[in-house]
């Protein structure tokens, strides 16, 4: 039960109450009718028996009394069977057949010692009702009356019961899922607006709700969701302020260690070194405070408009050096796609740059779509893949996969395909890394929405 889900353990518990009561009632219900159908039988046996018996007792008070005769004149019908027992004979009518022990012995001792008796018992698999009455010393009536058709009813009611006992159970289970659905519908929208917040979009909020039982949940999420945004926007603002306070002082240090750079053969070997060093350094700084301006500007939605990104991934193959033939449309997918022109060209210079500097090199640039309007931009590279353990965490920030480890002199900021992810995320997509058929690694991007 603790696997299952709320929905699912609410429902079964209604079904099994409902089921337990029922089957109580079925049980009560059950007993009630059977007890009360066997005392009717049982009084209604007795009284005619008792009648019987003075048919009888009337029919032997005669000189020479014939005890078959007697008998035959009673109307028993078909559900009784009058016997006549005289000293330790039995006697019946001429077309019945006396077994060897039709009545019980203990009660055959009460009837002689002249008290009436009634007992359920089974003759010849068949359910009977024998009442004995005592008419003389020696003299004893027995009537055994079927409870064939008494039984035949206990198995209609108690198959009855169970059908309503399982009716019951049923329409337990169908309220208890019809009000979980009302009565859990609160958190579905809890959970739906969790997910859409952890997609990035921080403007979800609940709708207010009359329920004054639900009205603090909502109020407390949204002022989660408020504070959660706040602190999301300081953080933004601070790595922006910051990235563009960082800029006037880097240009200052840049154009320093590129006039150094310049100067290096008129410096002893020490102090060349560490001219490239610090311009070196400086240059990697200047792309990291590029990357966070980036990083930072990646909570705005997209803008979105057609743009032909055939062309601008051949522009991004130019600005590296790269050939244009590595770009390969689909067959028919459009050229024209509805993104964010900024986004898509971040996405693919920064794949670009992470396959020249870790992957060996991009080998295909492939556009193309996934159906849905949902379009994908692929990067194949001739390196040494992506681990299957990193393929997770290579797209978070700052972390950088064991190729670049690798590269010991690697100028990567470890934001380049966190920023991908980012702008991803931004037109409603994700990014992913799998293994390319023949060695190396392909970056798939799906942009939702920008084919249709």
């Amino acid at each position: 039960m603790t696997r299952l889900g709320l929905r699912a353990r609410v429902t079964a518990a209604f079904a099994v109450g409902a089921l337990l009561l029922a089957a109580s009632m079925a049980l009560f219900s059950y007993d009630l009718t059977r007890r009360s159908l066997l005392e009717e039988r049982e009084r209604t046996a007795v009284r005619v028996a008792y009648f019987d018996a003075a048919v009888v007792r009337s029919g032997l008070d005669t000189d020479e009394p014939d005890v078959v005769e007697v008998l035959r004149s009673l109307d028993t019908g078909s559900s009784r069977r009058p016997l006549l027992q005289i000293n330790e004979s039995f006697h019946a009518r001429a077309a019945e057949v006396v077994g060897d022990d039709p009545v019980p012995e203990a009660l055959r001792r009460m009837v002689r010692r002249g008290e009436p008796a009634v007992q359920r018992v089974r003759l010849n698999g068949q359910p009977t009702l024998v009442v004995g009455v005592p008419i003389s010393a020696t003299i004893s009536y027995y009537e055994l009356t079927s409870l064939r058709e008494v039984e035949d009813t206990f198995q209609v009611v108690a198959l009855t019961l169970t059908a309503v006992a399982i009716m019951v159970a049923g329409s337990g289970a169908a309220l208890g899922w019809y009000a979980t659905r009302h009565s859990v519908r609160p958190l579905t929208a809890v959970a739906d607006a969790a997910e859409r917040i952890a997609a990035g979009d921080v403007t979800t909020r609940l709708d207010p709700t009359t329920d004054p039982d639900l009205t603090r949940l909502s109020s407390s999420f949204n002022h989660m969701v408020d504070q959660l945004a706040r602190r999301i926007e300081r953080d933004r603002r601070f790595a922006a302020d910051v990235s563009h306070e960082l800029r006037s002082p880097l240009q200052t240090l840049a154009a320093a260690a590129s006039v150094l750079n310049r100067r290096r053969e008129h410096q002893d070997e020490r102090t060349a070194t560490a001219a490239g060093l610090v311009a070196d350094e400086v240059a990697r700084f200047q792309r990291l405070v590029d990357d966070l301006i980036e990083l930072a500007r990646t909570e705005q939605p997209a803008q979105r408009q057609r743009v032909d990104v055939a062309a601008l991934a051949r522009e991004a193959c130019r600005a590296r050096d790269l050939p244009e033939s590595l770009v390969r449309l689909a067959p028919g997918t459009p050229t024209g796609w509805q993104v964010d022109r900024r986004r898509v060209e971040q996405i693919l210079r920064n794949l670009l740059d992470n396959a020249v500097r870790y992957g060996g090199g991009p080998v295909a640039v492939r556009l193309s779509g996934a159906g849905s309007g949902v379009g994908v931009v692929q990067v194949d590279d001739a390196g040494p893949g992506v681990p299957a353990a990193d393929r997770e965490v290579i797209f978070d920030r700052f972390v950088r996969g064991r190729a670049a480890h690798a590269r010991a002199g690697t100028d990567g900021t470890g934001l380049g395909l966190a920023l991908v992810a980012e702008h991803a995320a931004a037109h409603g997509g994700r990014a992913r890394v799998d293994d390319r058929p023949g060695g190396g690694a392909s970056f798939h991007v799906e942009l939702p929405g920008s084919l249709s």
